[in-house]
């Protein structure tokens, strides 16, 4: 009985603090429709105009073909960069001549946008799925290598060498120790890389064949000015960029990452 009336506290507040942000997309959308209706706009639709196009895709399935395409890009390319960031980054974190050596490297090719990259993108990889993943890859790499990393350096060091003192080794302290405190570090990184992948979706599919979010704004845009289609894209884009943020931010509720030893 007890823990009903605590869910239902719990769901309550949450609801709560729902009704704020809802009320300010509601009277966004409304500024919205009564601006291109006052305006008598030809090509910038309302929002109802919106919604009628983005189910007209969903009903023949265009549209979840293009969210199919996307997410898997992204996944893939995401995937990749965990695989290499992670150990990278707890790498250069742990042994002082990596991080020296390594360091001034990432810090030179992080600032680059990863549009830069689609030229040599295209030279590389041609036109199709693998350039997409690649700019994917590029583009939240380089946050996780710098957050792993950073987070192995802001272990405190007192107890490193205290573990040291009792003759753990360098192995068991980093598998039982330095993982489990840089967790958090790897998380925040993971949420920015994957932030920053689904940011340049759009970019990186302008070189896809003929499928993505991406692609889909730029064909509605080329192919008969459907600018509601090209709003419900950066609409479906933002809405799934949310979820995906959620999702990662369930990861820092496990209890294996509250807790590790900081400055």
């Amino acid at each position: 009985m007890v823990s009903n009336k605590r869910l239902a506290g719990r769901l309550a507040r949450r609801l709560v603090l729902m009704v704020p942000p809802l009320l300010v997309i509601a009277a966004l959308v409304a500024f919205w429709w009564w601006l291109v209706v006052k305006t008598e706009s030809p090509i910038f639709p309302t929002p109802w105009q919106v919604v009628t196009g983005a189910l007209e895709l969903a009903r023949d399935g265009t549209l979840w073909e293009h969210i199919g395409a996307s997410l898997f890009r992204v996944g893939t390319g995401f995937l990749l960069a965990m695989v290499v960031a992670i150990p990278l980054g707890l790498w250069m974190g742990w042994v002082s001549g990596a991080y020296v050596t390594l360091n001034p490297i990432f810090q030179m090719l992080r600032p680059i946008s990863p549009i830069a990259w689609i030229p040599l993108a295209i030279l590389w990889f041609g036109v199709g799925d693998v350039s997409p993943i690649f700019l994917i890859f590029i583009a939240s790499v380089f946050p996780m290598i710098v957050q792993t990393t950073s987070g192995v350096h802001t272990i405190e060091r007192r107890y490193l060498r205290a573990a040291a003192n009792f003759g753990v080794s360098r192995a068991v302290l980093f598998r039982r120790v330095v993982i489990p405190a840089v967790l958090p570090q790897i998380i925040v990184g993971m949420r920015i890389g994957l932030g920053v992948a689904w940011l340049v979706v759009v970019a990186a599919e302008m070189i896809a064949l003929h499928s993505g979010l991406g692609y889909m704004i730029m064909d509605s845009r080329n192919a008969g000015n459907r600018y509601d289609l090209v709003i419900a894209g950066m609409i479906i884009i933002g809405l799934i960029g949310l979820l995906l943020d959620g999702a990662t931010r369930l990861l820092e509720r496990l209890k294996t990452v509250r807790w590790r030893y900081v400055r």
